[in-house]
This record gives C-alpha cells, sequence and structure tokens, in this order.
C-alpha cells in the first residue's frame, strides 16, 4: 500500500486529504484503532455487530456472577517494557490494581504429583531440582535462559512496526537485542516437544508443554520464557474489572478522544470504488461511506465475505483458500465450563492444568489434548462475584468440527427486536449438541467434586460455551479467538506480507486491517495492531504520527498473591 492522499482526480484536481474512517469490529483491535486514529485527527465511527465492547475481551452475567472469559494473564501490565507504554495510551490500565500470583500455573499429573512454575528462576529452579535431582543441568539451562529473557523484555519492540523502521532503526534494535543473543537463537530453534521430552522425569517431560495452560505443540521454547519473564517481571497480571472492565476502559478512552461507535450494527460488504474502498454496506441494507474503511475483525470474514475474495493476490489468496484450511494453522476454539458456587472454596488454586486419562478425555467432545485448565477465578477478580461466593473456569482446546457434525441449524442470525436488528442471540443448534455439552459439563463437574468434596452441592449457576457460542458472537472463523497461529506457516506468512505490504491489500486503496488477525498474538498484539495501523496510515497521509498516555487517572497499582503448595488430593494417589 502506498501513500496517495494527493493522487490526481479524475477531473484533473488534487485528492483532498483523507479525514474520515470506518472501523469495523469493537474488539480490542478496533478500539486501539480508534483511539490512536482521534489521537491523529481523523473522525471516527467503530461498527460492531454484538451490543458491548470487546469481541474476544469479553464476560456476561448470569444470576448475580460476572463471568470473566478472557484474561487468565495480560502482557504489558506493568512497566519496563513497550507493551505497557502501549495499555497506558489506551487508558486501559490507569486507576485499577494488577494481581499478580507468585505462580504462574501448576500443573498436575494424572499421578497427583504437581510442578508449581513459578516465574521467579530462582524459586523454580529449586523446585524442579527438587522434584527430579537427575534433571539438574536441564533445569538450570532452562532457568538461565528464563534470566536473560526477564533482561530482554525491556528492548523488545511493539511501539513500531519494524515494516516502518528504517535501516538505521533496525540495526539498532538488532543491536539491542545483543547481549541476550545467545537465548533468542536457542530458543526460537528447539519446539518445546523436543526440549521437554530431554527431562527423565515424566511428569517434567510431560509437564513443560503445558506452562502456557494448553498444550501448543508447534510452540518453541521462547514464548514460553517470555510469558514467565513478563510475569516474573510483574508484567503478565491480571486487571481488577477483569476482561470485559479492560475493554470499558479502552472503550471511555476513545469516547473523550471523540470517537463515535454504534452497536447491533452489522456489515454484510466493503463498498468498493474504482480499487478504492469508499464504505460499507450493512445488514439493514444501509450503507456509510468514509475516506478510510479498517476491518478489525475476523480476517476470513474480511477477505471472503466483505471482498468477496478480491484483492488478494497470490500470496494472501493462498493463505485464506488453502493454508487456513490446513490443520494447526489457526488457533483453536475452546470449550469453557462456569460454575458459580454459594460458598467459598478456600482449597481451590488460581490455575491449575490437569493432565487426565482418557477415560475423561472421551467424554469432552473436540477435545485436542488429554487436559483441561481449571481456575478459581474469584481468586483473579473476587470484584466480580458475591461476597462468599466462588467462580470455577473450565477449559480446554477444542476442534469444532465434532460440534459442527452435531449442529442442525444455522451458526448466527439476526433478529428484530422492537424494531432494531440484533445479530448475536441464542440460535437453536439440535439435540445431539446440547447433549454433547451436557456430558462435557457433567464429566467435569464430575472430576472437580472427587478434588473439591462439596462442590456439585454448591453449584448456584452453571454456564456452557462451545466454539459455536464463539462463532455466534464474533463471526470468528472457526470459532478461534486468537486468529493465526505464530511458527508456523501462516502465522510467518502474515508478518513476512505486512513486512512487505503494510497491513492491507494489494491493489485495494484506503484500506487497512487490524486486530489479531493483522498480527500474531493475544491481546496486546490486538492492542498493538491499533497503533500499527495508524502509523502505516499517518505515513500514507504524509503526516507524523502522534500518541499520548491518558493521564485522566493515576497509574496503576500492584499486589502479589501467594499460592500455597497443596497436599495431594485425597482422591489422588502417588504411585
Amino acid at each position: 500500500m502506498s501513500g496517495d492522499r494527493n493522487r490526481p482526480r479524475r477531473d484533473g484536481g488534487e485528492r483532498s486529504p483523507r479525514e474520515t474512517m470506518i472501523i469495523i469490529g469493537a474488539g480490542l483491535g478496533g478500539l486501539s484503532t480508534g483511539c490512536y486514529a482521534r489521537m491523529n485527527g481523523y473522525r471516527t465511527r467503530i461498527l460492531e455487530m454484538h451490543e458491548i465492547p470487546g469481541g474476544c475481551c469479553t464476560a456476561w452475567e448470569r444470576g448475580g456472577f460476572t463471568l470473566d472469559a478472557c484474561v487468565s494473564w495480560l502482557l504489558g501490565s506493568g512497566p519496563g517494557n513497550e507493551m505497557h507504554r502501549i495499555w497506558l495510551e489506551l487508558g486501559a490500565l490507569q486507576g485499577k490494581e494488577i494481581r499478580h500470583f507468585d505462580v504462574f500455573n501448576i500443573v498436575r499429573g494424572t499421578d497427583g504429583r504437581a510442578v508449581h512454575f513459578y516465574s521467579d528462576p530462582d524459586r523454580l529452579e529449586a523446585h524442579l531440582i527438587g522434584i527430579s535431582p537427575a534433571d539438574a543441568r536441564l533445569v538450570r539451562k532452562f532457568c538461565g535462559q528464563l534470566r536473560s529473557f526477564r533482561k530482554a523484555l525491556a528492548v523488545y519492540p511493539f511501539l513500531k512496526p519494524v515494516g516502518l523502521m528504517g535501516r538505521r532503526e533496525r540495526w539498532r534494535m538488532l543491536a539491542s537485542f545483543l547481549p541476550y543473543f545467545n537465548a533468542v537463537r536457542t530458543t526460537i530453534t528447539v519446539l518445546m516437544t523436543a526440549f521437554s521430552a530431554r527431562f527423565k522425569d515424566p511428569l517434567l517431560r510431560e509437564a513443560f508443554n503445558f506452562i502456557l495452560y494448553e498444550k501448543h505443540p508447534a510452540f518453541p521454547v521462547l514464548p514460553f520464557h517470555f510469558q514467565l519473564a513478563s510475569h516474573a517481571n510483574l508484567s503478565a497480571g491480571v486487571p481488577e474489572g477483569g476482561s470485559l472492565g479492560l475493554a470499558e476502559s479502552i472503550e471511555a478512552r476513545y469516547r473523550r478522544l471523540g470517537g463515535e461507535i454504534s452497536y447491533n450494527t452489522k456489515v454484510e460488504s466493503v463498498i468498493v470504488e474504482d480499487d478504492r474502498a469508499v464504505g460499507v454496506r450493512l445488514s439493514d441494507g444501509g450503507e456509510l461511506r468514509a475516506d478510510i474503511v479498517v476491518s478489525a475483525c475476523d480476517g476470513y470474514t474480511t477477505t471472503m465475505k466483505f471482498l468477496k475474495g478480491a484483492y488478494l493476490g497470490e500470496d494472501y489468496r493462498k493463505l485464506y483458500t488453502e493454508t487456513i484450511h490446513e490443520p494447526g494453522m489457526v488457533f483453536p476454539g475452546y470449550f469453557t465450563l462456569f460454575l458459580g458456587l454459594s460458598r467459598p472454596f478456600p482449597e481451590g488454586d488460581p490455575c491449575t492444568t490437569h493432565l487426565i486419562d482418557e477415560t475423561l478425555a472421551a467424554e469432552l467432545t473436540g477435545i485436542r489434548h488429554p487436559s483441561i485448565n481449571v481456575q478459581f477465578r474469584s481468586r483473579h477478580y473476587p470484584e466480580l462475584s458475591p461476597d462468599g461466593t466462588t467462580v470455577v473456569y473450565a477449559t480446554y482446546f477444542c476442534d469444532i468440527a465434532p460440534w459442527r457434525a452435531l449442529d442442525e441449524g444455522p451458526e448466527q442470525v439476526t433478529r428484530t427486536r422492537g424494531g432494531q436488528e440484533l445479530h448475536t442471540l441464542p440460535v437453536r443448534h439440535g439435540r445431539g449438541y446440547y447433549a454433547a455439552k451436557r456430558r462435557a459439563r457433567e464429566a467435569l463437574v464430575g472430576f472437580l467434586e472427587e478434588r473439591h468434596p462439596g462442590l456439585r452441592d454448591a453449584i448456584v449457576v452453571r454456564d456452557v460455551s462451545s466454539p459455536l457460542t464463539q462463532v455466534r458472537y464474533t463471526g470468528n472463523y472457526d470459532g478461534t479467538v486468537l486468529g493465526w497461529q505464530p511458527f508456523v506457516e501462516s502465522g510467518e506468512k502474515l508478518e513476512e506480507l505486512i513486512k512487505k505490504h503494510g497491513p492491507g491489500l494489494p491493489g485495494l486503496r484506503d484500506f487497512y486491517q487490524s486486530g489479531v488477525w493483522a498480527t500474531t498474538g493475544g491481546l496486546i498484539r490486538a492492542a498493538a495492531a491499533g497503533r500499527h495501523v495508524m502509523q502505516f496510515v499517518c505515513r500514507d497521509d504524509n503526516k507524523p504520527f502522534t500518541a499520548s498516555v491518558d493521564l485522566t487517572a493515576p497509574p496503576p497499582t500492584h499486589r502479589v498473591i501467594p499460592v500455597p503448595v497443596r497436599p495431594t488430593a485425597p482422591t489422588e494417589r502417588k504411585p
């Protein structure tokens, strides 16, 4: 995409400056794009088909409980890195308490033994060697690299896209990584599955794959270090108010900057004239026009529905018509069980990944790996449930195909209530689908009851979601919550194309993509994408990019919460 602000019109006059922008989607990518657009003087309107902001970063109410469906850790929640600067520019964290647990995750084997993944490398090293002295050498290597990554986070670039860096900037960036070169080189070229296989202890051999809650077979060791190092630096905590609170804070920043947002507004297509995006057509037949269109929603919907497969070029066409359908190219979806409990369960840890047997796994439709992640979520967000109660959040990585095989109805519908179109209302799925949800729910409740006697009788709220639920609320391809997988062909190709062309599409002017589908990674990547897109927009309009920290509230505060070492549960026995 090249700058063409002053391209001559057909009548010979000069093209007027671009001033107005439509942004499709009020997830974090769309909200971030809107904030940075307003900071740089563009008049903006965000269009969102749901009734609330946040996209996948969301929560909902059930029986007096707020069920938080997203943030288990937030990269950049603490200072000392460029990620934190982005959140402060977006007004996401100001005035909030950020909570940190001294254990990032506990991985518990089927025999009841547990590995506590402390983010502090000294404590982690002592704990792991205590579990398996025979693995001391490999443990020291891992923890030594973790110490290097704690320092490397300060120079990791997030504020400016590499594609806009000049040669001198790139050399400066590479030079800043020289002290950590060996740690980065040796961890980005080795898969965690290969590294973990070197452990002699069978629990460590398996547990290292689940540091990040679920198993990521294509991940090298590097992202595991990145997350643990961020956590150790108090920059991967959870923000007071939870996921929806985070989105609402950014929405408030956007509105203070003068941005407009329209909910219950579903885009059906992007209007293109003379190879320019000039607006959008809505589900009710209406049209909205603007100088710039930014799609911050699902990439497959954007390219194959909004634009009907046009303007892809050879590389993007392969990405969206071939690569996307290959296994492992897109993050899977989740099956999620929420339980609201009428009393406290103080023995419930904030976060545990349980490795499960094949009998339990067989009850869980679509499961990718025999494991479940269980969080006693009220430890993260006590303000989101009534005093004296507990929220449990149990999830597993889930393929959508087995759920679709049970489905009998549409995955998303638009209905009118009181003269207003609504696009995310419940749909009928069929008996087989609901039976599979009940079977998974009962299996998980039974598993939890064995480890926390009395839990079943304390249940006052139940809520279950599948990847098809994600499709209904967000339209995301196959119910994914993150889009492209990093470290595989799809994610690497996307990064290559954005470095080369920017966040647009070949041959289509005045159009950009933002959010997680324009990058790879989680919430901080979505937020950074909005900043990056606006840097490309400003470059194309020959104007300087500007951004500022929100000063309407004080900086966040931080609290570290200890996680005690629990004894083996009564129903579990060591061999």
